[in-house]
């Protein structure tokens, strides 16, 4: 009998998507590349395009598998999420990102037993604690930072969304959506920041985010026809972390 590899993961509430097992192609016609399963607050992805040669093999994969598979996982989730907020025409509706997650569990099982969301073996996976989170942690201080914000005294910037969800696009592989994103993203931040008090502080990433506008509005204009050539993606994931550093650099400016 096949084993296929999967991981299960659990939310607070129902994603959105009635119970059942649905079957993700590339393509019509082709042959399906993942089974997701929806129970309740319960999602089971599984990976049927490469199923294990045997258990011996199986049981090594699952020795080594961790938060690569799970972000691998929540990927195919991702588009699947993406696809039924726009059916549902529901703006509020997406998948969850790691660290919404009760639990992650990474396992294998046959495909009767998984199209239930049942594993034959599993085992959970610790919350992350990679650098990128503390680093993000440290360096903006949420709590302090909240309060700053609440108190009027440093106003979110328009921008810091925009480049948020332009992120969340590219890092779903939604890039034709991300690069459009990023084009707005980008422009606001350079208006925003320039009107920033701390701008004097931050005037070289200003020009910086500036002088990366025409890279990113060249890789719009392709997103609007097409989809985008490896060296626009390049253009517009280097222009978002470019972003997200000037960013970083107000927040430390205005500590």
């Amino acid at each position: 009998m096949a084993l296929f590899s999967a991981i299960q993961v659990e939310t607070a509430q129902p994603l959105g998507p009635p119970d059942g097992r649905y079957l993700r192609r590339p393509a019509a016609g082709e042959a399906p590349t993942h089974v997701l399963v929806f129970s309740g607050a319960t999602t089971t992805v599984v990976n049927v395009a490469t199923p294990f040669t045997d258990a011996a093999a199986a049981a090594r994969w699952l020795r080594e598998a961790g938060e690569t598979e799970v972000a691998d996982g929540l990927g195919v989730l991702g588009v699947v999420m993406h696809a039924f907020r726009l059916i549902v025409a529901d703006p509020h509706v997406s998948g969850p990102g790691r660290r919404q997650l009760l639990s992650a569990k990474v396992g294998y099982g046959d495909g009767e037993g998984l199209a239930e969301g049942r594993f034959g073996m599993s085992r959970e996976l610790p919350p992350p604690r990679g650098p990128r989170f503390q680093r993000r942690a440290k360096v903006l201080e949420p709590q302090a930072k909240l309060a700053a914000a609440l108190s009027g005294r440093e106003p979110t910037l328009v921008c810091a969304d925009l480049a948020l969800r332009a992120t969340h696009d590219l890092e779903e592989g939604r890039l034709r959506e991300a690069a459009l994103g990023a084009m707005i993203a980008l422009n606001a931040a350079v208006s925003e920041l320039a009107r920033d008090p701390q701008a004097a502080a931050i005037g070289g990433r200003i020009g910086e985010l500036r002088d990366l506008i025409g890279g990113v509005t060249a890789a719009a204009q392709t997103a609007l026809e097409g989809p985008l050539s490896e060296a626009e993606r390049a253009a517009v994931s280097h222009a978002l972390a470019r972003t997200e550093a000037a960013l970083r650099a107000r927040a430390v400016a205005h500590a």
